[in-house]
């Protein structure tokens, strides 16, 4: 970055000698140093470019080394004050397109927390970048560009390099500013230069196209200084390191305001000031009112656009949030829920006060899974645990709850029934085999079984949890493989 900086830094000190020497030196010899300085950055930017394998800004700088060569061939040779008679002003007008499409090469980069389709931002962006140069349209051709155009209405190439040429510049400035909103790749240094070889151009090609509708034709040599000042921005640019940005919340939130405010200040200022011309007695014209039609038009569609992206996205953040529950609720390996839901659920059961059929909670420690992890691998055990899981969703109510409490112990929450039976017939399907990678494993159960028949505030979820608990460790005594129910210390359980 050092570098870049003593680089920019030479090239600066030459063009401000440059440009002095243009200044003060005759007239003809003042315009052959502008034009010979321009072609020779433009070519060392054309050769940087090249380097740098960037094809659409390698092409602008070709098209721009073209028109530079016809604009002096036709100046010094062929002796054409305004060279309409050359491929110049072709040449001329088509960097700015070229850069353009340079610079929505760049944009295709998606930022990284983009939420809306790729064709979408797309779409928001040329309808932002449109907004923008409606407005700013309507402002100018109310301020000079009508006297302007009628000028020059008879000459085409005239034309081409009096109004299309820097008007071609300010749409280029728009989409760099208008990208660099949420565009990283935008937001560089190569691009902060092209930005300013497009400022420099469009600033003296506006005040030359002003002395042209004013009749003047002895231009003042400062009017070049944009003129010379542009290759050399082109040339820095080419050279310019790109700098690793990473999105932090504070630029991301500002750009997202920007993006959000930025397009409808031009529209308001232009507003403001249509408003005070017509008041002041002026009038609008059918070209003011048909572009100021256009950009009311894009300006529904815009917020038609922002109303489904918010739709949409609201959709996308119900979905997460929804998400997020999920996973903090649920067993990332079994996918049933987990020990805090399992608590929540048994609480809220707890707490019915009408209660017809008794409240059922199933403790469960799967005897063997040890064995089965030692021997052949948490791959093999993991699989035993997802089918031990799924038998004990498959065998109670959708209503019911399963979760799995920690390692292979796991919870049955049932709302009525008889505990005894639905012991027995969980501790039957989880005898079953398991079938893994060709391999059969056999797992049993030790299950802890306690109810409570009615509401009782007194009794809590760590009573009935620890009841259940008290019982499969009697289960596990007794030889394994059992079912035992909790018999009652506490209240009401049997």
């Amino acid at each position: 970055m050092k570098r870049f900086w003593v680089v920019a830094g030479c090239v600066g000190a030459f063009m401000a000698v440059a440009i002095l020497t243009a200044l003060t030196a005759p007239r003809d010899i003042g315009i052959a140093i502008d034009k010979v300085v321009q072609l020779a950055f433009a070519v060392a930017a054309l050769v940087a470019y090249a380097r740098r394998r960037d094809r659409w800004m390698t092409a602008a700088m070709t098209s721009l080394s073209v028109g530079l060569s016809a604009w002096i061939w036709g100046q010094q040779v062929l002796g054409v004050q305004l060279p309409s008679s050359t491929i110049a002003p072709l040449g001329f007008t088509m960097v700015p397109v070229l850069c353009l499409a340079a610079v929505i090469a760049k944009a295709q980069q998606r930022r990284a927390d983009d939420l809306l389709p790729n064709y979408r931002s797309r779409t928001v962006i040329v309808l932002d970048g449109l907004i923008v140069i409606g407005s700013l349209f309507v402002l100018t051709w109310v301020s000079a560009l009508e006297s302007l155009t009628r000028a020059w209405a008879t000459e085409g190439p005239g034309f081409a390099t009096v109004i299309a040429h820097p008007a071609a510049y300010l749409v280029l400035l728009v989409a760099i500013v208008v990208m660099s909103w949420t565009h990283q790749a935008v937001r560089q240094w190569p691009m902060f230069f092209v930005a300013l070889a497009g400022v420099a151009q469009s600033s003296s090609g506006w005040l030359f196209a002003f002395y042209i509708a004013k009749g003047i034709t002895a231009i003042p040599a400062s009017v070049d200084i944009g003129f010379m000042l542009c290759p050399a921005f082109f040339l820095l640019s080419a050279l310019a390191p790109v700098r690793n940005l990473e999105p932090t919340p504070g630029r991301v939130r500002m750009a997202d305001l920007l993006h959000l405010l930025v397009p409808y200040l031009p529209l308001a200022i232009t507003g403001l000031f249509v408003i005070w011309n017509t008041a002041t007695g002026g009038r609008l014209n059918p070209v003011e009112i048909y572009v100021g039609l256009l950009v009311v038009c894009l300006v529904i569609v815009r917020q038609l656009l922002t109303m489904m992206d918010n739709v949409r996205l609201m959709d996308q953040l119900r979905v997460s949030r929804e998400q997020l529950r999920h996973e903090a609720t649920h067993d990332p390996l079994t996918g049933v829920a987990n020990r805090s839901l399992f608590r929540e659920r048994l609480e809220r059961a707890l707490a019915v006060h009408d209660r017809e059929k008794p409240l059922i909670l199933l403790f469960i420690d799967v005897d063997g899974f040890k064995a089965v992890n030692d021997n052949n691998g948490h791959a093999e055990g993991d699989v035993v645990l997802r089918n031990v899981a799924a038998r004990l969703q498959n065998n109670v109510r959708p209503e019911d709850t399963v979760a799995r409490l920690g390692g292979d112990e796991f919870g049955v929450l049932v709302d009525g029934g008889d505990a005894q039976e639905l012991g027995d017939r969980l501790l039957a399907v989880l005898g079953h085999p398991h079938e893994v990678r060709g391999r059969v494993h056999r797992v049993h159960a030790s299950i802890g079984v306690a109810q409570r028949l009615s509401y009782d505030p007194s009794i809590t979820a760590d009573d009935v949890l620890g009841a259940a608990d008290t019982a499969m460790y009697t289960a596990k005594r007794l030889g394994k493989g059992m079912v035992v129910v909790h018999g009652s210390p506490l209240p009401e359980m049997t």
